[in-house]
């Protein structure tokens, strides 16, 4: 079976969301407005933490990785769906283009998923352990757990995607979904998937249960700490600061379980399609929103910055 894999001939095209152009048409105007604000409220989240010295915390230091790593996560999908969508005619991507897209897609969501949960030992210890927070959480432990969070990323999305691509595929076919993610591919294989299949339960328990327990252990320590705050505004504070994370957690998380947490034998292309959307186009622009309105030292923050841009 092997020797039937013919990589250099072998291409597959995405399904298109509808036949009918002028649907497809408003298909790609929306999600090139998605796109586009995903990457100017992102970005722009990255540049006022990174030109407002009071901004230059842990916090915002994990917050404005993460709002890179929205950036770069977007930009594997969207520029290939948006050509896909637009174009009249059927949009082929090669084997090694669609592993290209599939590793970055691994790498980068992962690691954002991890990333989350460490932005919750963050705000555990901000919460829990106020006096000890600068010695705990010194810049080189946050650089570390970055880096860490991109290293695991890497590691799982080199090893799942290598594996993937080891399997036969006979003949060009249809990828039933816009972009390459797993299990599309994987179907499209002729040859058993049984190892693969385990293996990317493996990685999603890695990247989507384990850093899920922890996030939900982590909170049950923040709420109890929470309650025995005196001040009405203290409480407040911290509910705020920790319900914007706590938000994008359940949209990250309840949209990767949905799709790889699910047996395989269950897996409906409909609603992988459905839920891709979400998770690709919607939440990432709905992730600075959520932080920018929940947070008030980065709205006051983006005002400054407003201010200097039109007085200068």
């Amino acid at each position: 079976m092997e020797g039937t894999n013919q990589t250099g001939m072998i291409h597959f095209h995405f399904r298109p969301f509808s036949k009918l152009p002028e649907v497809q048409m408003l298909i790609f105007v929306a999600f090139l407005v998605m796109y586009l604000v995903s990457i100017g409220g992102n970005g722009s989240i990255s540049l006022i933490i990174w030109s407002n010295h009071s901004l230059h915390t842990p916090m915002y230091f994990f917050l404005a990785s993460l709002a890179a790593l929205e950036i770069c996560y977007s930009s594997t999908i969207a520029p290939l769906t948006l050509a896909s969508v637009l174009s009249a005619e059927r949009a082929l991507i090669s084997l090694p283009g669609c592993g290209a897209q599939m590793f970055f897609f691994i790498f980068l969501g992962s690691a954002d998923c991890i990333l989350l949960a460490v932005m919750a030992y963050d705000r555990f210890v901000a919460i829990c352990h106020p006096l000890r927070y600068t010695l705990m959480m010194s810049w080189r432990l946050c650089v570390q757990l970055a880096l860490g969070s991109l290293a695991l990323g890497f590691i799982l999305a080199t090893q799942l995607t290598v594996l993937i691509f080891r399997l036969p595929f006979c003949r060009s076919q249809e990828i039933s979904l816009f972009y390459c993610d797993v299990l599309p591919v994987m179907r499209l294989a002729c040859a058993d998937t049984w190892v693969h299949e385990a293996t990317l339960l493996v990685v999603s328990l890695t990247v989507l249960t384990i850093p899920f327990l922890l996030i939900a252990l982590s909170y049950v320590f923040i709420m109890a700490a929470i309650l025995k705050i005196r001040s009405a505004e203290g409480r407040r504070k911290a509910f705020s600061t920790c319900s914007s994370h706590l938000t994008v957690v359940l949209l990250q998380y309840g949209c990767g379980s949905l799709i790889y947490l699910c047996p395989s034998s269950r897996y409906s292309p409909e609603r992988g399609q459905v839920v891709s959307v979400v998770y690709t186009f919607i939440t990432p622009v709905l992730n600075p929103l959520i932080y920018s309105m929940r947070n008030r030292e980065l709205t006051d923050a983006l005002k400054r910055t407003m201010m200097r841009f039109l007085l200068s």
